[in-house]
């Protein structure tokens, strides 16, 4: 028997183990010899990879395209409930996908890890990101993102004296949108006396609170995900952070705010569609995304240093994002609303993979050269040819062109966005997607030889080839997926808003 065709009780029995299992083997990272993590490390990617790899092509199978799992035996709202649908299940699938690349990458030395606190410190970050996916209830997803912004900003931190000031600032602002999901949390117990998800969602009523709730989900999920005018830390933590750090921020960490807003949003605020608190909120979110899709693209496009281009850019790309919570809308036409929900995570899918291969390569070339400003890179197209190519690939996916991953998302949001004759997106998408694509082509130039000068010096510093190889497979996959995409999309429309829509 196939370990995908196993019974859904033991499939569900696996739960756990993608959220303890990391716990236990990143507290045992911390306690051996600091030259034994790496290999500890590979072998626990592997494992949680493997494990993840089990549970999400069960869950393709599952009847009803969901897996739950009552801890002990208790059931909600006495029991702590795990629970896995099409959404949960892909970005599972992304945070292992991305965690075995970085953790690959990361064995090419502490100078893109920060040290030996690396291995651990990223095992808790992966044990928290799998736990605010699986999280059935409320309290647990608050105490999932609490592990998360230890653990990551922790990680900030390992980019030595420089990073301190940036790590602080990431802190304080990860902190307060805790505080504001918080009190969301407890508004939902002080009217339903559950924490449940589903038992929450049956229970709560449209009216004042629940358009509260809502609007302290937006803002807390906002600065944790560097949502324009709330993204101040977003510039200095990356340039600061290792190279393998910064993957892990932009690709991962940030879908983790993001879906915690997708899933209060669409799950609680069920019974607000149509309230006009409710609409604005949406209005208003789509609006700071359009304008950070613009604003990051252009400070993206005046910046001189690799680092800090990557950086904006994803200011910029969580702009499309934001634009989802209108753009889904359960009210809209079923395929309307369809392909705004699975554009917008394939997008994040998309995003993750692009943005995980652009910072690796970037980290990559700024460790030969010793710089990462686009002064000091000419002649890199020539020795490391692979480092640039992924930049290049990531970008055109970033910009959503065919035949990569983010056009097929780009693709499903235009649908939903003529769908309801939102054309004021459909501009957004298209011109957004231009300025992605200048700032790409200005990386990329500056790695060309100089003219008239084709001996140009190699890079000061030889590095080793899985620096090279793991960012040019993480963009190769963003093409592959966006040529073999149905699966994909199928699996996340599964768990849209208001049932599995055509």
């Amino acid at each position: 028997m196939s370990p995908l065709d196993l019974d859904e009780d033991v499939l569900s029995s696996l739960l756990p183990m993608l959220v303890l299992g990391p716990v236990a083997l990143a507290a045992l990272a911390a306690v051996v010899p600091p030259r034994l993590r790496p290999a500890l490390g590979v072998g626990s990617a592997a494992v949680v990879a493997a494990t993840t790899a089990v549970v999400v092509g069960g869950l393709v199978r599952a009847e009803g395209g969901e897996l739950e799992l009552a801890l002990a035996g208790w059931e909600a709202p006495l029991g702590i409930v795990l629970r896995a649908d099409g959404a949960s299940g892909a970005l599972l699938a992304l945070t292992a996908t991305v965690g075995v690349a970085v953790t690959a990458y990361a064995l090419g030395g502490d100078e893109v890890t920060g040290g030996p606190a690396f291995w651990p410190l990223w095992l808790a970050l992966w044990a928290a990101l799998n736990g605010v996916y699986l999280a059935g209830d409320l309290f647990n997803t608050y105490v999932a993102l609490e592990l998360l912004t230890v653990a990551a900003v922790a990680l900030v931190a390992l980019g030595g004296r420089r990073a301190a000031a940036p790590a602080l600032r990431y802190l304080f602002v990860a902190v307060v949108g805790s505080l504001l999901f918080l009190l969301a949390v407890a508004l939902v117990y002080g009217q339903t006396g559950v924490l449940d998800y589903a038992l929450a969602a049956d229970r709560l009523q449209d009216g004042p609170l629940l358009g509260t709730v809502l609007a302290l989900t937006l803002v807390g999920m906002a600065a944790k995900m560097a949502l324009l005018p709330l993204h101040s830390w977003l510039p200095v933590a990356h340039p600061a952070a290792p190279a393998a750090v910064s993957a892990l921020l932009s690709a991962l960490v940030v879908k983790a705010a993001l879906f915690v807003l997708w899933r209060v949003w669409f799950d609680l605020g069920a019974a607000a569609e149509g309230n006009p608190v409710r609409e604005g909120l949406a209005l208003a979110s789509a609006i700071a995304g359009t304008v950070a899709v613009f604003w990051g693209g252009l400070m993206a496009l005046r910046k001189q240093r690799l680092k800090q281009i990557v950086a904006y850019s994803t200011v910029a790309q969580i702009g499309y994002l934001a634009l989802v919570l209108r753009l889904a809308d359960p009210l809209a036409p079923d395929a309307v609303a369809a392909a705004g929900w699975s554009g917008g995570f394939v997008l994040v899918l998309a995003h993750g993979l692009a943005k995980a291969a652009m910072f690796l390569a970037v980290g990559t070339l700024a460790h030969a050269y010793g710089t990462d400003h686009l002064s000091g890179l000419r002649g890199a197209v020539t020795h490391m040819p692979m480092t640039v190519a992924a930049v290049g690939i990531a970008g055109v996916s970033l910009a959503g062109l065919p035949p990569t991953f983010g056009f097929v998302a780009k693709w499903q949001l235009l649908t939903a966005a003529l769908g309801r004759d939102e054309w004021w997106v459909v501009a957004v998408l298209l011109l957004g997607g231009l300025v992605t694509f200048g700032y790409t082509a200005a990386m990329v130039r500056a790695t060309f030889d100089p003219p008239g000068n084709p001996d140009v010096e190699a890079p000061a510093v030889r590095v080793p080839a899985v620096l090279a190889v793991v960012p040019f497979l993480l963009a190769l996959a963003s093409v592959v997926f966006g040529v073999f995409t149905a699966d994909v999309v199928t699996l996340v429309a599964s768990s849209a808003p208001g049932g599995d829509l055509p």
